[in-house]
C-alpha cells in the first residue's frame, strides 16, 4: 500500500500547488484589479512537470477581456512576488488564460510563453 501512496504523491502535490496558486491569485486580483471588469479565477493547472502554472480566469463583461488580460500580464511579476510572500512552494512560471466558456465560443486565451 505504501508503494501506491507514493505513486500518487506527485499528482497530489501538483493538485495542492494548483489550489494554493488559484486561491492566492483570487486574493491578489481582488486587491489589485480595478472596478471596470470582474475577473474571476476559475482554476489553476500545473503543466510542464510543475514548471508552469496556468491560471484560468473569466472576465465580465466579456468586452473588457482584452484589457483585463493585458492587466494580468503586466501584473505577472507582482503576482509572483505575492506568491513568494504567501505560499511556501517552488515558484512556477505563471500564465493567465482567458476561459469565458460559452460566452467566447469555448476555452481560449492569451498565452504568454
Amino acid at each position: 500500500m505504501m508503494q501506491n501512496e507514493r505513486s500518487r504523491s506527485p499528482r497530489k502535490q501538483a493538485d495542492r500547488a494548483a489550489e494554493i496558486v488559484a486561491h492566492e491569485a483570487a486574493q491578489f486580483i481582488q486587491r489589485e484589479a480595478g472596478s471596470e471588469s470582474l475577473i474571476t479565477v476559475i482554476r489553476a493547472q500545473s503543466v510542464a512537470h510543475g514548471d508552469r502554472m496556468m491560471i484560468f480566469v473569466s472576465v465580465f463583461p466579456v468586452e473588457k477581456a482584452p484589457s483585463a488580460m493585458h492587466f494580468l500580464e503586466r501584473q505577472r511579476e507582482a503576482f509572483s512576488n505575492h506568491l513568494k510572500q504567501h505560499a511556501r512552494m517552488r515558484l512556477p512560471r505563471i500564465d493567465f488564460m482567458l476561459d469565458n466558456g460559452e460566452q467566447t465560443g469555448g476555452p481560449g486565451g492569451i498565452g504568454h510563453g
